[in-house]
């Protein structure tokens, strides 16, 4: 944890950048693609990046939105090298710097009461003039009896800011538009942008990646940085993401935990192949591992317009990357899955291949699980479209022939039901699938899924026989359809 005196922490000279959530909701897309940035840019550099909970509002914070900020990066896997740090651990730190400010004189008590305020706004507005506190406590040197005041920034009354933002270009703000910003409430407790200042002063924190909402917030901070002594740090001001009907982003677009997307089987990878993509790019490349990224990824490359969240084309980066991962891995993440629907097993060389065979057909691994349990129990539902489509008549005929070859195969193995199959086709003189599908679905109880004869081997020998015979006895039990 950090000690309470910005100078006991040694100076950086190396590029430092931080992911800062406030736990006042969960956190979701919009916040990780912002920690991506912020972690890719670390990485690249051979950076630090830091984890900072701002959680000054207790009224919203809550420990559940916390919990979930570690839980998410925890499985995004942007692991952090300073951190977590609370910013209500550090109430100590912002009372000194307070302190020091009205000692220096860059920061004064203000007695105004609401009444005074709202009758000021009030005043402005019939006036047509911007609403903005007048300064009018700037020189005050007698309190106000009986008034707990808040505290205020002397904010400069001249000149310009320039916010040289990495995305948006120079920024300029002219120090007459802003009015001097209260820090510390009457309560002594200290607000937003004074405690970020503080935090990005005392962490040393060389590059501020964050959202555009921020923006205007960055005048301000740079002056009270630059009054407490420290050189203000690089700003990029990243847009915002959109829903796909260009609106903003909600809980029907996407803008949900981002454990959420681990619960519907995605991987973490995918989806942060897919937001890195949300505003850059390396020319037509779409799929990129996480090392790549490290090595391609700058802020600099960032397009300063709002990008539109695609659902679709996140399910399509998440099958590319299923694709290409490796088997052991998927298999663990399948398992994961298969428990979230009653299913336990350990077998890893069935879930292996059981991934082997349905990831061209899923685009999650919740969808795999989903479409996977008939590789488990002793006994599956039958689709009666299915069934009555190919388990009568000619098809339980060629189920009762396939339950007598497969019950003298010695050989069980994908090859060896293969085997049996194209015997049973050719001396029946009909296509393979005549033969197949008759005990796909008595397998699987639907019509589609893997090769049957990988389908079959993984299942098991005592497993397919029961069915098969199960299979039979649905099928003599059926009304013939009309």
């Amino acid at each position: 944890m950090l000690a309470g005196r910005a100078d006991t922490i040694a100076p950086c000279m190396t590029i430092v950048t931080r992911f800062a959530p406030s736990p006042t909701g969960l956190l979701h897309i919009g916040g990780v693609r912002t920690a991506l940035f912020s972690w890719l840019y670390a990485r690249r550099h051979r950076g630090r990046f830091i984890l900072r909970v701002e959680d000054t509002d207790r009224e919203r914070s809550t420990e559940e939105a916390v919990q979930v900020i570690l839980d998410g990066m925890q499985w995004l896997g942007l692991a952090h090298d300073e951190g977590p740090y609370y910013q209500t651990r550090r109430l100590d730190r912002y009372a000194e710097v307070l302190k020091e400010m009205l000692a220096q004189g860059t920061a004064y008590h203000c007695y105004c009461s609401k009444e005074e305020l709202e009758e000021m706004r009030n005043g402005q507005l019939a006036r047509k003039q911007k609403p903005r506190y007048d300064g009018r406590c700037r020189h005050r040197t007698i309190p106000v009896a009986g008034v707990h005041p808040v505290i205020r920034f002397k904010n400069p009354l001249e000149g310009e800011v320039v916010v040289e933002d990495l995305v948006h270009g120079p920024v300029v703000f002219q120090n007459s538009e802003l009015d001097d910003l209260i820090i510390a409430r009457s309560d002594g407790t200290p607000t937003y942008n004074f405690c970020v200042v503080v935090d990005d002063s005392d962490m040393h924190i060389s590059h501020v990646i964050r959202g555009d909402d921020h923006l205007n917030n960055t005048p301000r901070q740079i002056n009270m940085l630059r009054a407490i002594g420290f050189t203000p740090p690089a700003y990029a001001h990243v847009a915002m993401i959109l829903g796909p009907d260009g609106t903003k982003l909600s809980k029907r677009h996407g803008a949900v935990s981002v454990l959420y997307y681990r619960e519907e089987g995605y991987l973490p990878e995918a989806l942060l192949n897919y937001l890195v993509r949300l505003g850059w790019s390396h020319g037509d490349q779409e799929i990129f591992s996480l090392d790549e990224l490290v090595q391609l990824f700058d802020i600099t490359d960032v397009n300063k317009a709002a990008s539109a969240f695609n659902p679709e084309k996140l399910l399509w980066v998440n099958q590319q990357h299923m694709m290409r991962a490796p088997l052991p891995y998927l298999a663990g993440l399948l398992r994961e899955q298969l428990q979230r629907l009653g299913v336990e097993t350990q077998d890893q060389t069935l879930l292996e291949g059981i991934v082997a065979g349905q990831r061209e057909r899923s685009k999650t691994m919740k969808e795999m699980a989903e479409n996977s349990r008939y590789f488990f129990g002793a006994d599956i539902e039958i689709d009666d479209k299915a069934g009555r489509k190919h388990l009568g008549g000619a098809g339980a005929a060629m189920l009762t022939r396939l339950g007598a070859s497969l019950a003298a195969l010695t050989d069980w193995s994908a090859t060896g039901v293969h085997g049996v199959l194209t015997a049973i086709a050719t001396e029946s003189g009909v296509g393979l699938g005549k033969v197949a599908q008759p005990l796909r679905v008595a397998l699987t109880g639907t019509p589609v899924s893997p090769p049957i004869d990988a389908t079959a081997a993984l299942i098991g020998r005592e497993r397919v026989l029961g069915r098969v015979e199960r299979a039979l006895q649905w099928a003599a039990r059926q009304v013939p359809a009309n």
